[in-house]
């Protein structure tokens, strides 16, 4: 199935700097918010980072499917508002902060925030404007 048919809430914005879009907490937010991602990283020129954003971003929305209920957003900050950093930021209504663990090797889950701690220039969480939370991470752009 083409993954740009699945749902998405909103497009919030796409001009300008950023990106956002809302995507339903259902399955189908993981291949959908993929999609857009990489589409506005190639309308920006900036393919060389649409692999491993595309899978931060997958993580980080499937931890939002596992644990929170309502829209998760996505939103993307370019280059050029923020100099040679990509920000991405993962937003749910769930307010509690996202807990890094040690995953063991026959674990089939667990190691989605290793893999943006160990991928990212930077990560974290802040609480969200009104409630919830969101998960960011900072990609260095390749000269």
């Amino acid at each position: 199935m083409d993954p740009l048919a699945w749902e998405v809430i909103g497009v919030i914005d796409t001009e300008g700097d950023g990106a956002d879009w809302s995507f339903p907490a259902e399955p189908g937010a993981v291949p959908a918010a993929r999609a857009a991602v990489r589409g506005r990283l190639r309308e920006w020129g900036l393919d060389s980072l649409a692999d491993i954003t595309a899978l931060l971003v997958s993580e980080l929305v499937t931890n939002s499917l596992r644990h929170a209920t309502g829209p998760i957003g996505v939103r993307l900050v370019r280059p050029a508002a923020l100099g040679d950093v990509l920000l991405v930021e993962v937003s749910d209504p769930l307010p509690d902060p996202p807990r890094e663990r040690i995953a063991h090797p026959e674990d089939e889950s667990g190691r989605g925030l290793q893999l943006v701690a160990h991928s990212s220039r930077r990560w974290g969480t802040r609480p969200g404007r009104n409630t919830g939370k969101t998960v960011w991470f900072e990609l260095a752009v390749p000269d």
